[in-house]
């Protein structure tokens, strides 16, 4: 059996076992400790393991993670009277862990309404196409406004985004209207712009066939005149040739009669008179048939 020594002893030693273990902490990577020393704070932890005075110290961990938040969704009225339903989230990071335990009780609650606080006010200086057509407009000056005020208490805004921004139903259905009136319009410009480059090309295709066939009516006509005008000069060569042996010839069977006057003509221009002289000597030379042939 065990004395009353070995009591105390083993009693002691659960003591201190369940002292250990109290005084065990391990701050995960994302997280912050502050530690409160009889409710005081007094230091902060880092991501590790720690040793803390049991009963004395206490640790509260703060998630330094980004984290997101939902708006409930809120009627809001835009400047032109018109009741909008709003939906919207915001996203947050803790950045200083002390004032955000010991700045503000209950910073996510407080973040909530001031999302829903600041969308009033700005969608209230809003008509409503403006707010329809400007989310991100919306979502900048709230994060904004957000942001200055969350500071003090450690805590950044890092985004907000409108989820939703629903109008009365009469306007939904004036808008969905709309919207398939601007649709058949697009369509019917679609199809004109359609039609009208068809008929662009068309009649483009039509005036560069039409240039083409006038082109090679063109080169025929020019081809015809050209052999045509080879023809005629090759005729007028011929008959020059064949006149001027004509006349040569009518000219030597001339010369007695001409002698039988007293004056015989010379021709002045010596040129040609040489030139007359050469056609003698080639017709001389000729055969009796060959002239007769070019009489004929």
């Amino acid at each position: 059996m065990i004395g009353a020594g070995g009591v105390v002893l083993v009693i002691l030693g659960i003591f201190l076992l369940v002292m250990l273990l109290l005084s065990v902490k391990v701050i995960r990577p994302y997280q912050r400790g502050l530690v409160e020393r009889l409710g005081k704070f007094n230091r902060i932890l880092e991501p590790g393991i720690h040793f803390i005075i049991p009963f004395m110290e206490r640790v509260r961990t703060v998630d330094m993670r980004e984290h997101v938040i939902d708006v409930p969704p809120q009627e809001v009225i835009c400047k032109d009277n018109v009741v909008v339903t709003v939906d919207a989230v915001v996203y947050y990071q803790v950045i200083d862990p002390v004032k955000a335990v010991y700045n503000v009780s209950d910073f996510l609650m407080a973040i909530v309404k001031l999302a829903q606080t600041n969308l009033r006010a700005i969608i209230g200086e809003m008509e409503l196409d403006e707010t329809l057509s400007g989310r991100d407009i919306i979502n900048a000056r709230l994060r904004e406004e957000l942001d200055k005020i969350t500071d003090r208490w450690g805590v950044k805004i890092t985004r907000v985004e409108i989820q939703r921004i629903d109008p009365p139903k009469d306007i939904q259905e004036a808008m969905a209207k709309q919207m398939t009136a601007e649709r058949e319009k697009r369509a019917m410009i679609l199809i004109a712009e359609g039609k009208k480059e068809a008929a662009i090309r068309e009649a483009e295709g039509q005036k560069q066939a039409a240039i083409l066939k006038a082109e090679g009516e063109k080169q025929r006509q020019i081809l015809i005149a050209e052999g045509q005008a080879e023809a005629i000069r090759k005729v007028l060569e011929a008959l020059k040739l064949a006149d001027e042996k004509y006349l040569t010839l009518q000219y030597i069977e001339k010369l007695p009669e001409l002698a039988k006057y007293g004056n015989l003509i010379v021709p002045y221009d010596t040129e040609a008179l040489i030139g007359l002289l050469r056609i003698l000597q080639k017709i001389k030379e000729m055969p009796i048939s060959q002239e007769k042939d070019e009489k004929e």
